[in-house]
């Protein structure tokens, strides 16, 4: 009990390393690594070695199958040109098979020794980063060489042999045995090492390694085709056209399997070495056969699954990555980039209601209010993204950044409400009635509301830029727009006090209005306090405000 124990104490730290490994890689150049991928698509060549490089890197064909998958939800890379890099990366899994079943045991301490102590002193740095890598790579070297110890006395008990005596003879159960295993452990790598040392230490007859190394290949294509599931019709052709592949390959393979345990062993003796090379050489023949059919299976993934039409008025985030996320700093860009995008939304929502202010259009008043639906949608959206996130990962500056982008997406939704508060305001109050406003007081709105444009344009670029002196800029504004709005308001009860015909009308719309655009100003001006605060200006500015305020009082 105690060697089965060992052996599955094995198992598990190999799949643990491979794990390791691919996080550790996707953090320190998951951004280089979608760039060469994103800049490959030019041609077949750049794709496919660009697929298998990238694997060969991250030792995950399902982490590169991630990446791809959501360039293609995006369209930002072709069907054909995502298939060509998938065959990349199944060459890729392979290579990395082959240098890892070298014998290179005495690697392991000293990779594990460099590792670990740099990553506990720079945990959050890419250095840190690379240390985790390190260990990751000593833990699966090191698993190899625990499941080898183990399998050797396991094979003197006839409990063992009856245990894999289910795994002889049956090709397709072998197959799928093998397929259960790479996506158990999400990983394809880890299986055939796995497959491999069992052969070696004679566990399993090269038969049914051969099979279970063509059932991994199938696991790793059925994990991605689940990864896509989720995912639009463009990145689930990408993973049904890469399932296919490998399901072509293993049809054919497949009923060679006892001819091809007869063959091998006069070529190469070991069965480790045996099995590794099948795997290469199979990988590398399937997919250069492939390389072929790549536009003739697009055009037939295309056919099953046509592109979906877009309900009227959904709106769907852009740039929020799911593959991003192994990578924090990269998930945090993505995310400030679509909470821009909902700035964008209020700002064209802000718009509309300097039209509604001159002019009673019911069409632009309903589709104002529709907007703020879009608004919630991406708040929702990236409040979720957010929460994907590893907060552990994350360093001091990052954590901030964090912070300052979940500030951001709730002052942007509160945002949106009060817009549409405005707008159905404007609607039942001045719309309805065909009312209009007096000269002086639209002109007053009008400042007002300029003031919030320019204002919004400033919060975002803060949130962009963290600019010091944009910030305190910004302060400013928020200072003088609260004066302006006491004196609009003062200003506007002496047009009462007038018997104003058109002031009387619309009283109580644009005192309302006056007060939700303080409101709205003072969330868009929010985006300047964590920018002081890291800069250690906000109390200074803050006593300025002070003393400005007591003259004020004095005078």
């Amino acid at each position: 009990m105690l060697i089965l124990l060992n052996l599955l104490s094995g198992v598990s730290l190999l799949v643990w390393g491979t794990h390791i490994v691919r996080t550790g890689i996707l953090r320190v150049l998951g951004a280089d690594l979608r760039a060469i991928l994103g800049r490959s698509t030019g041609s077949r060549l750049k794709a496919f070695l660009a697929g298998l490089g990238v694997t060969s890197l991250v030792q995950s064909s399902n982490a590169t199958a991630v990446i791809i998958s959501s360039f293609a939800a995006q369209g930002m890379v072709s069907l054909a040109s995502g298939l060509t890099i998938m065959l990349g990366a199944d060459v890729g899994t392979a290579l990395m098979a082959r240098v890892l079943t070298l014998d290179l045991s005495w690697l392991s301490p000293l990779l594990i020794l460099a590792g670990v102590p740099l990553f506990l002193t720079r945990k959050q740095t890419r250095a840190g980063q690379t240390g985790r890598t390190l260990i990751g790579l000593g833990l699966i070297l090191l698993a190899l060489h625990l499941i080898v110890e183990a399998a050797q006395p396991m094979m003197q008990g006839t409990s063992v042999r009856v245990m894999f005596s289910a795994l002889t003879g049956d090709t397709m159960l072998d197959a799928l045995v093998g397929a259960a295993f790479a996506m158990l452990s999400y990983s394809s790598l880890a299986a055939v090492l796995l497959t491999a040392t069992l052969a070696s230490s004679g566990v399993i007859s090269l038969k049914v390694a051969l099979c279970l190394v063509v059932g991994a290949n199938l696991g790793s294509g059925l994990l991605a085709l689940m990864s896509a599931l989720p995912q639009n019709a463009a990145a689930r052709r990408l993973a049904v056209g890469s399932f296919a592949f490998k399901l072509l390959g293993a049809v054919i393979i497949l009923p060679f399997a006892s001819l091809l345990a007869r063959a091998l062993p006069v070529i190469i003796s070991n069965p480790r070495e045996a099995v590794v090379g099948f795997h290469l050489i199979y990988n590398t023949v399937r997919c250069c056969a492939c390389l072929t059919m790549v536009d003739r299976v697009a055009a037939i993934c295309r056919r099953l699954l046509p592109d979906r039409p877009q309900v009227a008025g959904e709106l769907r985030p852009l740039h929020l990555d799911p593959a991003g996320l192994a990578t924090p700093g990269l998930a945090l860009a993505n995310a400030s980039r679509e909470v821009l995008r909902i700035g964008d939304i209020v700002g064209v929502m802000l718009e509309n209601v300097s039209e509604l202010l001159r002019r009673n259009d019911l069409a632009v008043a309903r589709e104002t209010m529709r907007m703020d639906d879009d608004v919630d949608q991406l708040y929702a959206e990236v409040k979720s993204y957010l929460t994907l996130i590893s907060r552990e990962q994350l360093d001091e500056a990052e954590s901030r950044r964090w912070t300052d982008i979940i500030s951001l997406t709730i002052n942007l939704e509160h945002a949106g409400d009060i817009i549409e508060r405005i707008v159905s305001d404007i609607e039942e109050k001045k719309i309805s009635q065909r009312l209009a406003f007096s000269e002086e007081g639209l002109g007053e709105l009008d400042d007002l509301h300029a003031r919030l444009v320019s204002n919004l344009r400033l919060g975002l670029s803060v949130f962009l830029n963290n600019d010091l002196r944009c910030a305190e800029q910004l302060l400013a504004e928020k200072e003088r727009f609260r004066d302006l709005e006491r004196v609009y308001s003062h200003k506007h009860l002496d047009r009462l006090a007038g018997q104003s015909l058109r002031s009387v009308e619309t009283s109580a719309l644009h005192l309302d209005l006056i007060s939700n655009m303080k409101r709205l100003n003072s969330l868009f001006c929010s985006t300047a306090y964590p920018v002081l605060d890291a800069a250690g200006a906000l109390h200074e500015t803050r006593l300025r405000k002070r003393s400005l305020d007591s003259l004020h009082t004095k005078e």
